[in-house]
């Protein structure tokens, strides 16, 4: 029988935030007995760190278990609504309980990539001194969010998505606790929906099973309910200016330049679920074909500004298909990444060598005065020559000699590229 208990306000996924370390699920690799984080909790020492995972993996709630394994007081900044003068009073706070009680803080900063350079120094002589432990949680990359002085104090902790099993168990248990506003049998196939709509997210499956138990009311919670209030729900992990939105567009990337369609069309779906902008694809594709494909197949680069230039004109979702068009013939082009390499080379000799002259016979002669001076004078024009190539002439500057940077490599179209330029360079020097 359900509960109708309106004294509980809270939400479920505060309900039942586990109070111990056996309780939290899906991240073995830092709790598991013998894990280095475990290890910290069972000794009842734990440093200065920072947790780093995607919403709903559980930093909240391992932040307050190290807080209660070493018998510390608690005092939570959200980075969000706080500045400095919060920062201050919670060290004032730190300093209060170490003369009375004689215990250490947890300050744990949630959100802890908003706060900026000034805000996030304003920590380090407190945690110097040890008058309070400080623990951040963040869903952004620590190595570019956190200041170097600030993160080469604290131990950084990976948090992972949490697998389909364990969100299944975790709302198993919240169907079944004495706590729950409604106990529960909960429909496998209703529960595996739940689970699989959750995307990794704890806090997502227990609020979308309080969700899904207000609709049914006294009816049974099965899966027709809880289809009805996860069709068209949140979309997927993906944060546009975050690690997931670098992570799947570097997947995509790199499935093409693996020559994978199939992959490659899988991480564009990803990223269109979650939100991101097929404009932003659409360029990242043209760099693909510049970058990856050159000219082992110079068709690449024309198909994806057409279907850059289609999606302009139909919008979403009608021009999302030309994209993928492109995305599918730039995995199955012939790739050469010839080109990228070679003006790499080029940039790299001109910064080292500065502003050398152009050789006499390469320079421009409009004037009386060029003329007198003997520019161009020793120029051999190649359609005058030969087989239309005037051979041995130098184009670089005396002092660096002739130089190779363009090395074709023998796919596609490079192959008789190569073939030519092997004809025409000779015995030239290869940087």
């Amino acid at each position: 029988m359900r509960s109708s208990n309106t004294a509980q306000q809270q939400p479920l996924a505060a309900l039942l935030r586990p109070q111990t370390v056996a309780e939290v699920v899906g991240q073995d690799h830092l709790l598991a007995p013998g894990k280095p984080l475990r290890h910290a909790l069972d000794s009842g020492v734990v440093h200065s760190l920072v947790l780093w995972g995607p919403p709903g993996t559980g930093k909240t709630t391992i932040a307050k278990l190290i807080a209660r394994s070493t018998a510390a007081a608690f005092v939570e900044v959200s980075a969000v609504l706080s500045g400095i003068k919060e920062i201050r009073a919670a060290v004032e706070h730190a300093n209060l309980i170490a003369r009375e009680d004689g215990r250490r803080t947890v300050v744990f900063v949630d959100e802890v990539h908003r706060f900026n350079k000034a805000q996030q120094d304003a920590f380090l002589p407190h945690i110097e001194a040890g008058t309070i432990t400080f623990v951040g949680a963040t869903t952004e990359n620590p190595a570019f969010e956190l200041n170097n002085a600030l993160l080469s104090r604290l131990r950084v902790y990976v948090l992972k998505p949490l697998e389909q099993t364990a969100i299944e168990q975790l709302l198993d248990r919240a169907a079944a606790a004495p706590t729950n506003v409604a106990a529960v049998m909960l429909d496998p196939a209703a529960r595996a929906r739940l689970a699989q709509a959750a995307d990794g997210d704890a806090r997502r499956a227990l609020n979308l099973l309080e969700l899904a138990l207000e609709l049914a009311g006294e009816s049974p919670l099965d899966l027709a309910v809880v289809t009805a209030v996860t069709t068209g729900g949140g979309l997927r992990r993906f944060d546009r200016g975050g690690d997931e939105f670098y992570d799947q567009i570097s997947a995509l990337h790199k499935s093409v330049r693996g020559s994978n369609p199939d992959a490659a069309l899988y991480w564009y779906a990803r990223m269109l679920d979650g939100g991101c902008d097929p404009l932003y694809i659409a360029r990242r594709v043209v760099r693909i074909a510049a970058e990856d494909i050159g000219n082992a197949d110079p068709r690449a680069l024309r198909l994806t500004l057409d279907a850059w230039e289609t999606f302009e004109r139909l919008g979403s979702p009608e021009g999302e298909l030309a994209i993928a068009q492109a995305i599918v013939f730039c995995a199955c082009s012939a790739k050469s990444n010839a080109v990228y390499s070679a003006f790499g080379a080029a940039r790299r000799l001109v910064a080292e060598n500065g502003s050398l002259p152009v050789p006499e016979h390469l320079r421009n002669a409009p004037t009386k005065l060029a003329k007198d001076l003997k520019h161009g004078a020793e120029y051999r024009y190649d359609h005058d020559e030969p087989g239309g190539h005037a051979a041995g002439q130098h184009y670089f500057p005396h002092q660096l000699g002739e130089r190779v940077f363009y090395e074709p490599v023998e796919r596609g179209l490079e192959i008789q590229i190569a073939e030519k330029l092997r004809r025409l360079r000779g015995n030239v020097k290869r940087t």
